[in-house]
């Protein structure tokens, strides 16, 4: 691949140049990541307070309520804003001060889903229809392929949720030991993958299999294709998870990775966990994280519970109405369509939307 190293920006990016802009971060752009948070202050509590109490009393079922059915007159705004940032700013956003500790699990629930409204449509995120999840080691095995990891207390490697624009996370508790959560710019490792070994680019660009962990829509094969890096339409949009590449070795038409694949996934990895690209911190109870999944990768690390710390985060999986284009194949891991506002989630024919107290 003959490659003159030229710049360009999203919403008009041109394949393999680097890419300018605020998504393009490195960690040092940020060396203290409280200056960069929402901090809500006493009048945003109140207000979220009582927007809690009106759902919570409105005898409507939380996945039902929307925004005729609570105020947060002063709140609102930074929650947008928030949204913003994630989608098209950096691609991250953190919010410290919900007072999940003095919340019921109903109230916590409730207070989530008041956040996740300003930021799009919760959509599924298991085979069970779970639209907020539980992030809570409740005693998968890691060790089997077909876990989704989120179950256990093992690391997670660096990957995005690819079935939703944004992914978010709200910290309950946390553990006795480890579970810190990592993020970087899956931009700046695009950018140095093209400055390291180009050739690596042309092959992330080009047909990856991701196996769909049993998860499989009616009329699906249990694997689909998708690049790693999508150019579309002047943006850039990268979808990775090396586990699930690897999975899909197990069905006999998907075809073998090379030694180019392994060198590719490790370059991808080394770049996206080392310290000039990732930010890392334990979100602590009453902690958000927002992220875009088409611009940010993230990262868990194993931990261990006691009777006294376990940890436990809420997840919410979303699609804002005005999100970028993305190409055709995305359908294939956003529920059958690739339409801001109505791609996402994972689909299964039998499965009711729902959401949990408790994991499952």
């Amino acid at each position: 691949m003959d490659l003159k190293l030229q710049n360009s920006r999203q919403g008009s990016v041109v394949p393999y140049t680097i890419i300018e802009g605020p998504d393009a971060w490195t960690a040092s752009d940020f060396p203290v990541l409280e200056d960069h948070m929402l901090h809500l202050t006493p009048i945003h509590v109140a207000e979220l307070d009582a927007a809690v109490e009106a759902v919570t009393s409105s005898g409507k079922r939380l996945q039902d309520i929307d925004f005729a059915d609570f105020t947060l007159p002063t709140l609102s705004d930074s929650l947008l804003e928030a949204g913003q940032e994630a989608q098209f700013g950096r691609g991250w956003s953190l919010i410290r001060g919900v007072p999940v500790w003095r919340y019921s699990r109903q109230q916590q629930l409730a207070a989530y889903w008041i956040l996740g409204l300003h930021w799009g449509r919760a959509v599924p995120q298991n085979a069970r229809g779970h639209l907020i999840g539980h992030i809570k080691d409740i005693g998968h095995d890691p060790k089997n392929p077909l876990t989704r990891l989120y179950a256990t207390n093992a690391a997670q490697p660096w990957h995005n949720d690819g079935p939703a624009d944004l992914v978010s996370l709200l910290c309950l508790s946390d553990a006795e030991e480890g579970g810190d959560s990592g993020w970087s710019s899956s931009i700046s490792v695009h950018n140095e993958i093209l400055r390291r070994a180009p050739h690596l680019a042309a092959l992330l660009a080009g047909p990856w299999f991701f196996d769909r962990k049993t998860e499989v829509p009616e009329g699906k094969k249990p694997f689909f294709e998708i690049p790693v890096f999508n150019y579309h339409k002047g943006y850039l949009s990268v979808n990775y998870s090396d586990n699930y590449y690897h999975l899909s070795q197990r069905h006999a038409e998907v075809p073998k990775l090379t030694a180019e694949h392994h060198e590719a996934m490790r370059l991808f990895n080394e770049l996206a966990s080392g310290p000039e690209l990732s930010l890392r911190m334990v979100l602590r109870a009453g902690d958000v994280q927002l992220l875009s999944n088409h611009t940010c990768l993230h990262y868990r690390g194993a931990f261990r519970d006691s009777p006294a710390h376990t940890r436990h985060l809420l997840r919410l999986w979303l699609s804002p109405p005005n999100d970028r284009p993305l190409p055709e194949c995305y359908a294939e891991i956003m529920a059958g369509s690739v339409v801001p506002g109505k791609r996402g989630g994972i689909i299964i024919q039998g499965a009711t939307p729902n959401i949990p107290e408790e994991a499952e």
